[in-house]
């Protein structure tokens, strides 16, 4: 699971990003939190998805 502090700073760059444009340093920063966050969010949906049981 991606902590609140990473989900902080995704928001954070987000700001920044509608503000002015980001450095290079930046946006590879939130590139790679971004890759983080969507793995967990899909292991995380992945694993839900595996414990449903359809019953008829």
């Amino acid at each position: 699971m991606v902590g609140q502090e990473k989900i902080d700073r995704i928001n954070e760059l987000a700001k920044i990003a509608k503000e002015r444009d980001l450095t290079e340093a930046e946006e590879t920063e939130r590139e790679a939190l971004r890759k983080e966050y969507i793995q967990a969010f899909k292991k995380s949906a992945k694993q839900q998805f595996d414990r449903i049981k359809i019953v008829d």
